[in-house]
């Protein structure tokens, strides 16, 4: 590339930042990235830039090459904030993306087995069973027995576990949770790592569309981040095509060289 080869102990190396299971696609891949930091310092240097380390984390410092091909990309990628009709009209396609997580008012009642031996989960699974005929679907009842009877910490405020939302609970418990209609109390015990449990869902608060004005700034976020990629793959593109590269293709994919972004693995 203009009088300069990559040597091929530098893209193996930089193979590790690229995983594939085809390994000639690894190599294209890290091939490609060297090549777009080679056409991003040249460019640097060419404008007279020095490097100037920025932290990148707690004592941790860009290489005087990151800090080249950032200060390179933040002068020459400019790109056009988005407007009010954008944000808005990504907005009205993605709704269902911007949701609250569905909420479960729930209560249980841990019945753990005395040890390991099935014989202990058996009678742990009965003293459940046994509890489910006595409590029914009385939230009185369920919180007395949890008081009385639960393994968990939560029988001290009658077996509620308050509100949760799906990947807070083991997933048994949370599916027979989620089966369940408001104020129903399950009609088997579900078995989990930790014992047995009675379950009982108050409520169901279902998610709801947030308002426009809630998340606009994450939309704006993500759009100027699109463009941002979309001007540094541009801006690659023209380096590329002003230089003499040979060996790799560098034909940007939609959504531009985003890896380049903080310096690294460009």
């Amino acid at each position: 590339m203009d009088g300069v080869e990559i040597d091929s102990r530098l893209i193996a190396q930089e193979s590790q930042n690229h995983p594939s299971g085809d390994p000639m696609e690894t190599w294209t891949a890290a091939a490609r990235a060297l090549v777009v930091r080679q056409l991003l310092l040249t460019e640097a240097r060419r404008r007279g830039l020095s490097p100037d380390p920025e932290a990148v984390g707690e004592n941790q410092y860009e290489t005087d090459e990151e800090s080249l091909v950032r200060q390179v990309l933040e002068v020459a990628v400019e790109p056009q904030p988005p407007s009010e009709t954008e944000c808005r009209r990504v907005y009205e396609g993605m709704k269902g993306k911007f949701v609250t997580p569905t909420l479960f008012e729930a209560s249980h009642i841990l019945i753990e087995p005395a040890g390991e031996a099935e014989a202990d989960w058996s009678e742990a699974e009965a003293e459940a069973r046994a509890l489910i005929g006595v409590v029914g679907d009385s939230p009185q009842a369920f919180a007395e027995a949890a008081a009385a009877r639960s393994s968990c910490p939560t029988a001290h405020q009658g077996g509620s576990l308050g509100q949760v939302r799906r990947g807070e609970l083991v997933d048994s418990v949370q599916a027979a949770i989620e089966a369940l209609a408001d104020g129903e109390t399950g009609t088997a015990p579900v078995r989990s790592p930790f014992g047995w449990h009675v379950v009982r869902l108050e409520r169901r608060i279902e998610g709801r569309v947030l308002p426009y004005e809630i998340v606009e700034g994450r939309i704006r976020d993500m759009l100027e981040a699109r463009a941002w990629a979309i001007g540094a793959s541009q801006f690659v593109a023209d380096l590329a095509a002003k230089s003499a590269v040979e060996g790799v293709t560098l034909a940007p994919p939609d959504g531009g060289f985003a890896a380049c972004e903080d310096g690294s693995g460009c």
